[in-house]
C-alpha cells in the first residue's frame, strides 16, 4: 500500500458553528494520518515520517479533535492556567479555533502549580498549562505518539492506546504463575515525573516536527504562590503530551538491559543409533512488566535479581531518575506484593492469585461513607444514581482477577452503611418499618436498597443499588504483543477486542448489545470505537418526547461528548449542555 498525500490536509472547511463539525470526517483524517505515519515508521522511512508529521501539524481535523479533548473530555477541562481562561461553551470553542490558527509565533506560558493528596497522606505536584498550551499539546501528541508507538516495547503499558491497568497485570500473572518465576523486583522511581532529564527526551525524539514547542513546555517554568519557577528537569503531571514523553525516556529497559541476560535450558532432542542428543535453547532470564513509571522485574532467584539491580540504576541515571531504595524490595511471590492496586501473591498449592488491594477498597468505602454523610436528606434515587456509577467503575476496574469474596464484603459494607443512613433519617420509627420502606427481596437477597420512580413516560419504575458480587468474574484477554490500534492491518483484531470488551459492559444478546453490535462498536458520530475509555450515553434517534420507543432500532450509543454536541445541534436552548 503506497503512502500517498491527500488533499483533505489543511483544507478542511472551518466550522460556524461547534455543532457543525463533521466529527467522523475529522477523526477519518486523523486516524489515517496516524496509521500512515505509523507504518513510515515501521519501514524506517523517516523523511517521510516528518512531512507526515507536518501535515498533521497543520490539520485542521486534529486542531478540531484536540479542542473537543481539552475542553470536552479532559477531566481537567474546568481547571484553568494561570492565564485563568476557561472553554467550556460552544461558541468559546469557535473563538478558540481562530485564536489558534491567528497565532503566528508559539511562546509556552508557565504551568500552574496545584497540588493534589496522595494515598500516603503527602501531595502529589501538578502543573495546570493554559488551554492553548493544552490544546496545541494536544496537537503534537498525534504527530509524535504513533511514531513511537511503532518502537515501543511490548510489556510497556501505560498511557497508550488500547492497553489498560488490566494488560499489566494479566502479564504480571502468565509470569508468575505455577512453574514461573519466583521472585519480583517491586521498584519504585524517585519522582520519575519531576526528575525526567529534559536533554535525554530532546536527544531521543530527535530532529522532528514540533520539538521546538516541545522544548519551550519543558522549560517554561511554573507559578507557585505568584513566583515564577524555573524548570530544569521532569514533565509536568497534568500536561496532555507528560505522560507521552515519559513513555519515550523510560522505554527501553527490556531490550537495553534485561534482553542481554538469557539463560540456557537442556532439553531432550532425539535418539539416534542408542545415542541420546539434547538441545540447548535460550530463554529470557527476567520478566518485565512497566506501567507509566510504576515497573516490576521477575526472575527465578534473588540472586538474579540482585545482579542486574547496579545496570537497571545505571540505566535509569542516564536519563537523570533514580530508585526510591525506601519503597523499592525484591520480594517471594509467596510473600506477596501490591501493584496497580492488586494485591498479587501465591498460595501453598503454588497458585499465584490477584486480588483487589485490601486498602483501595477500604478508601473506597471511606469515599462512599463520606458522600452519605454528607447527604442525609436527598431522594433514595438521587442515592442509587450517584453510588451505582460508582459501585460498577470499581467492580468492573477488578472484575478480571480474583475478586468474588472481595465483592461480597464490599457489598456486605455497603448495606451496612446504607442501614445506618436510613436509621438516620427515621431514628424515631420502628426498625421493621424503616427496613420495609427501603430494602426489598431481589433475588435471593433480602436487604436490597431500592426506589420507586417515575421514568420519562410517566410510568412507574423500580430503582436498585447495585450489589457488587452481581459482577461477573471473567478472564482478561491480553493485549498481544506490540499491537496498536495505530496498525492498519490489525483492524479486525481491535474489532475483536472491542466485541469481547462489550460483553463486560452489557451483557450478550441484551437490547444494548445489539445497539453496539449494529454500530460494529463504533460511536456513530465521531467514529471512534465506543470503548475507548469515553463516558457513554445511549440516545434515542426519535426522542422520548415525541414518543420514540425504546427499541434497539430507535437507539445508538454515543460517547458523552457526541451526545452532547448532538443535543446541542437539535436545541439552540442546549448550547450551554
Amino acid at each position: 500500500m503506497k503512502d500517498r498525500f491527500g488533499n483533505e490536509i489543511g483544507a478542511e472547511k472551518l466550522p460556524e458553528k461547534w455543532g457543525d463539525v463533521d466529527w467522523k470526517s475529522a477523526t477519518k483524517v486523523v486516524r489515517n494520518l496516524r496509521q500512515r505515519i505509523y507504518r513510515a515508521t515501521q519501514r524506517g522511512e523517516w523523511n517521510k515520517v516528518k512531512s507526515l508529521m507536518k501535515l498533521m501539524l497543520k490539520s485542521t481535523s486534529n486542531l478540531l479533535l484536540a479542542i473537543r479533548r481539552v475542553t470536552q473530555l479532559n477531566q481537567g477541562k474546568k481547571t484553568a492556567g494561570i492565564d485563568g481562561q476557561k472553554i467550556l461553551k460552544p461558541e468559546q470553542r469557535i473563538k478558540l479555533i481562530q485564536e489558534v490558527l491567528a497565532l503566528r509565533s508559539w511562546k509556552a506560558k508557565p504551568t500552574r502549580r496545584v497540588y493534589i493528596p496522595k494515598a500516603n497522606g503527602k501531595r502529589r505536584p501538578l502543573g495546570i498549562p493554559t488551554v492553548k498550551d493544552r490544546v496545541m499539546q494536544a496537537i503534537v501528541k498525534n504527530s509524535l505518539e504513533p511514531s513511537w508507538e511503532a518502537r515501543f516495547e511490548a510489556n510497556s503499558y501505560g498511557f497508550r492506546p488500547g492497553r489498560s491497568c488490566q494488560d499489566a497485570i494479566e502479564q504480571v500473572h502468565i509470569r508468575l504463575r505455577k512453574g514461573g518465576d519466583e521472585w519480583v523486583l517491586d521498584a519504585d522511581i524517585k519522582g520519575a515525573f519531576d526528575n525526567i532529564s529534559h536533554d535525554y527526551i530532546l536527544n531521543a525524539i530527535n530532529l522532528i516536527p514540533g520539538k521546538e514547542l516541545i522544548k519551550l513546555w519543558l522549560k517554561a517554568g511554573y507559578v507557585e504562590s505568584n513566583k515564577l519557577n524555573p524548570t530544569e528537569d521532569g514533565t509536568p503531571q497534568g500536561g496532555i503530551i507528560s505522560p507521552l514523553l515519559a513513555n519515550i525516556a523510560l522505554d527501553g529497559m527490556e531490550s537495553e538491559v534485561l534482553s542481554k541476560h538469557v539463560k540456557i535450558v537442556q532439553s531432550v532432542g532425539k535418539q539416534y543409533k542408542g545415542k541420546t542428543y539434547y538441545q540447548n535453547r535460550k530463554y529470557p532470564k527476567f520478566g518485565y512488566i512497566r506501567y507509566a513509571d510504576d515497573f516490576l522485574v521477575t526472575a527465578q532467584t534473588r540472586e538474579d535479581l540482585e545482579e542486574v539491580l547496579p545496570e537497571i540504576r545505571e540505566w535509569l541515571k542516564i536519563r537523570g531518575l533514580e530508585l526510591n531504595e525506601e519503597k523499592t524490595q525484591i520480594v517471594n511471590k509467596q510473600q506477596g506484593f501490591n501493584f496497580l492496586g492488586f494485591n498479587i501473591r501465591s498460595y501453598k498449592d503454588q497458585t499465584t492469585l490477584c486480588k483487589p488491594q485490601k486498602e483501595k477498597m477500604l478508601a473506597k468505602l471511606h469515599e462512599i461513607r463520606g458522600w452519605l454523610k454528607r447527604h442525609k436528606t436527598v431522594k433514595p434515587e438521587e442515592v442509587i444514581r450517584h453510588l451505582n456509577p460508582i459501585i460498577r467503575g470499581w467492580a468492573n476496574y477488578y472484575r478480571h482477577s480474583a475478586s468474588k469474596e472481595i465483592f461480597a464484603t464490599f457489598n456486605h459494607r455497603i448495606v451496612k452503611m446504607m442501614w445506618q443512613w436510613c436509621k438516620r433519617r427515621h431514628h424515631r420509627r420502628r426498625l421493621k418499618w424503616v427496613k420495609h420502606k427501603y430494602f426489598t427481596r431481589l433475588r435471593s437477597d433480602h436487604w436490597t436498597f431500592f426506589a420507586k420512580v417515575k421514568n420519562r413516560r410517566g410510568e412507574d419504575e423500580i430503582l436498585y443499588l447495585l450489589d457488587a458480587s452481581d459482577i461477573k468474574i471473567t478472564r482478561h484477554s491480553k493485549v498481544k504483543g506490540t499491537a496498536s490500534p495505530d496498525d492498519s492491518s490489525l483492524t479486525k483484531y481491535w474489532e475483536t477486542r472491542q466485541k469481547d470488551l462489550g460483553k463486560s459492559v452489557w451483557a450478550k444478546g441484551s437490547k444494548l448489545y445489539q445497539v453496539a453490535q449494529n454500530q460494529k462498536w463504533r460511536c456513530t458520530k465521531c467514529g471512534e470505537y465506543l470503548l475507548n475509555g469515553e463516558p457513554i450515553h445511549t440516545h434515542h434517534i426519535i426522542p422520548v418526547a415525541e414518543n420514540g420507543l425504546d427499541e434497539s432500532f430507535n437507539l445508538e450509543h454515543l460517547h458523552k461528548a457526541c451526545h452532547k454536541n448532538e443535543h446541542s445541534t437539535q436545541s439552540p436552548k442546549l448550547n450551554g449542555f
